[in-house]
């Protein structure tokens, strides 16, 4: 069980890619004509009811989904983008590519955004900010839209991790300007691979249809409104639409399957010394694909992840901006870690080595992340419990859990 969706898969997945198949079947032999994207176009419309945005368009990664929103949004040379230093090295990386420098800012003990660090690396260059929505709890979106109103800036979000979660009744990837999604077999809901963004902006949407799609209008025109760009090839597939949109009808029962898990074992495990769960903005909006408890010192959390066979937090690399070689090195303005960069593209003398910010390296040396969703010892949910645990199984997970603590 990667990721809760993927635990889902059944006939109804089948069956959609059958139909795919069967299409193509009849049409093998038609001049002309080979039906392209009509399952992408279903599941783009399905997504866009289903979370209540205007546009949704189908990429094929989530890292797709965050360079075209970039683009869409014109971020480029020149500009600054401030992202969490708890994120997915995807959300730096859309950043470097797009030719745009990443601004790093701390995270608080909800593992996401602060906004009061965000505000003060806000600069003349700041042309966005990009709250990571990590392990499936919202960040702080009133404080962080407030922000980017007040200055002027871009708000985009990446939900990767977050999908059908919510952040004061609305669903996350709708409160900032483009919401960016993954749907690879770790997340949520599932297409195996593959990703999309939302947006409720036609110019944008438009821009973002053309940077994905070889610098066609919407949908495939030649000619429209707009921006002419020059596009490249970012599209999600038939047979992973045909799995996504299968999968999105059963977001709804993910959801309510994984909370329940988690409000099980969080409350077995109960109070404990020393130890208390990380604060989340919206306690029912978050999707619940694990429960993360924050050790008074770091020793005890590295003490208790291994008797459990997991790790703490900043040793998840590749989430963690200190455990990324590759930024460090771009900080350095070794640029071959990043092609297509030049010289006077360079990001300049930024410290993205680890102690570049002492407050998220001291919240993330404190965290272990329990599985009740997403089992993935590489993010660092390498103990827990599984999608279709009994009773009794959760409980014996939390017993653990509490005897690793307690040093019972």
């Amino acid at each position: 069980m990667p990721g809760p969706g993927f635990g889902f898969i059944g006939t109804e997945e089948r069956e959609n890619v059958l139909r795919v198949l069967d299409d193509w079947h009849d049409r093998r032999n038609t001049f002309d004509d080979p039906g392209e994207g009509r399952m992408v176009r279903s599941f783009e419309s399905a997504v866009a009811d289903r979370f209540g945005s205007r546009h949704c368009l189908a990429v094929n990664s989530g890292t797709s989904a965050l360079l075209t929103a970039l683009a869409a949004l014109g971020i480029g040379p020149g500009d600054e983008v401030i992202v969490p230093g708890y994120m997915f090295v995807a959300s730096i990386a859309a950043v470097v590519h797009s030719g745009a420098d990443p601004v790093l800012a701390e995270v608080d003990e909800s593992l996401t955004l602060d906004p009061n660090d965000v505000e003060r690396r806000i600069t003349p260059r700041t042309k966005a900010i990009m709250p990571v929505h990590m392990l499936g709890a919202p960040s702080d979106m009133a404080a962080l839209g407030a922000l980017a109103e007040r200055h002027g800036l871009h708000l985009l979000e990446d939900c990767a991790q977050s999908a059908g979660a919510t952040y004061r009744g609305r669903p996350l990837g709708t409160l900032g300007e483009v919401g960016t999604f993954s749907l690879n077999h770790f997340k949520v809901f599932t297409a195996l691979d593959g990703g999309f963004l939302l947006t409720d902006d036609q110019r944008t949407f438009q821009r973002a249809y053309s940077y994905h799609d070889q610098g066609w209008f919407p949908y495939r025109d030649d000619d429209g409104d707009g921006d002419l760009l020059l596009g490249l090839n970012l599209g999600l597939s038939e047979l992973n639409a045909a799995v996504a949109l299968a999968q999105l009808h059963k977001l709804d029962l993910i959801l309510d399957r994984v909370r329940t898990i988690n409000r099980t074992l969080v409350r077995r495990i109960g109070s404990l010394p020393g130890v208390q769960q990380r604060r989340l903005h919206d306690d029912e909006g978050a999707c619940g694909t694990v429960a993360v408890y924050l050790f008074d010192s770091p020793q005890h959390a590295a003490d208790v992840a291994g008797r459990l066979g997991t790790k703490t937090l900043i040793n998840s690399p590749r989430h963690y901006y200190g455990g990324i070689p590759a930024l460090t090195a771009f900080g350095r303005g070794d640029l071959s870690t990043a092609p297509f960069r030049t010289r006077d593209g360079a990001a300049g003398a930024q410290r993205f080595a680890a102690g570049a910010l002492p407050r998220t390296d001291d919240i993330l040396s404190r965290a272990i992340a329990v599985s009740t969703g997403v089992s993935d010892s590489y993010l660092g949910a390498g103990f827990g419990v599984a999608l279709r645990s009994s009773a009794a199984e959760i409980e014996v997970a939390a017993d653990t859990f509490v005897a690793a603590v307690t040093g019972g």
